[in-house]
């Protein structure tokens, strides 16, 4: 999780498949609704995009090995984000949908969590609607899982000397696409970061016979 950047395999729709490992491992298995049978394929670690994010206590390392712009799919988003100890990531707070009057566009996510060193973190999310308002704020420990299906979330907290992992998966109708807005009474953070650094601790994992 924190040493290597995953590979990963896209298995086509209505297909059977088996997995197994003469090594073991640790294997995440997301899904989504699919309309279109893509052709397999086996997709290294080695290839997948890196891309760091955000400044200062808001660095973190992105492993894009499905997103929209690094490889193809037909509804599923899926990335890992390693952020580094008493750092924030998803910050500032945002949610993926668009305005559309009578249309549904909200991307559904589910977060699925590592902490390094038996640690914890948390996980913020909330809503908003007709007469009612929604926050939870959730402690998160390896193996954690976290569904998120609307509204603004963010930050995901990694607590002082523990590192924090989490495979983000999304999916939802219309155009495969991430669809970002934020908090507008958060948006600003953005412009502080100008002029600071990318935390010196990333990127936290790269892989093998990747070219840097």
């Amino acid at each position: 999780m924190f040493a290597e950047v995953t590979d990963f395999v896209p298995v086509r729709r209505d297909e059977t498949f088996e997995l197994a490992s003469d090594g073991g491992g640790r294997f995440a298995l997301a899904n989504a609704r699919a309309g279109r049978r893509l052709e397999p394929r086996y997709e290294p670690g080695a290839d997948v995009p890196l891309e760091l994010r955000g400044a200062g206590q808001a660095s973190r390392q992105i492993n894009n090995f499905c997103s929209p712009e690094g490889f193809d799919a037909d509804r599923l988003i899926a990335v890992e984000v390693l952020t580094p100890a008493g750092n924030w990531s998803f910050y500032p707070p945002h949610k993926h949908d668009e305005e559309v009057p009578g249309r549904e566009t909200a991307l559904e996510e589910i977060f699925c969590f590592e902490v390094a060193g038996d640690g914890f973190g948390y996980q913020r999310w909330y809503a908003s609607g007709p007469g009612r308002e929604i926050e939870v704020l959730a402690a998160v420990r390896t193996g954690d899982a976290v569904l998120l299906p609307h509204g603004y979330h963010g930050p995901s907290m990694a607590a002082p000397g523990y590192d924090l992992y989490y495979v983000n998966v999304m999916a939802g109708p219309g155009e495969r696409a991430w669809r970002f807005r934020d908090d507008p009474d958060h948006a600003l953070i953005r412009d502080t970061w100008a002029g600071q650094e990318i935390d010196p601790r990333l990127p936290m994992a790269a892989a093998p016979g990747r070219k840097t």
